[in-house]
């Protein structure tokens, strides 16, 4: 299990940037293993759990989106979709939450 998926727990006890290393819960967290694309983008400026909420509720939003698990230690975003996505539309989600897409991994 990601920190991702048991931040959603420790969100009520814990800081913005707890050890689960989230602080948003999604519907997009936790669709693992349910098949489609995945693409690896790397993102910069992620430092924290908080960060990787906010790209995580973002990315999350676009249309057909199944997973998204950020990780700052690793300035990764893998996306898990039912088709292709538009790479423009997945810049402009990582920008809107304040960080950079840098291309994929």
């Amino acid at each position: 299990m990601t920190a991702a998926q048991t931040g959603t727990a420790a969100e009520s006890a814990a800081s913005c940037c707890s050890p689960t290393g989230s602080c948003h819960g999604g519907a997009a967290e936790g669709a693992e293993g349910t098949g489609g694309v995945t693409t690896v983008y790397q993102v910069s400026g992620m430092t924290c759990g908080h960060c990787e909420g906010a790209v995580t509720e973002e990315v999350g939003a676009l249309p057909g989106v199944t997973s998204v698990t950020a990780s700052a230690a690793e300035n990764r975003v893998t996306v898990v979709s039912a088709a292709p996505l538009d790479p423009a539309a997945v810049r402009a989600a990582v920008d809107e939450a304040g960080y950079e897409l840098t291309g994929t991994a």
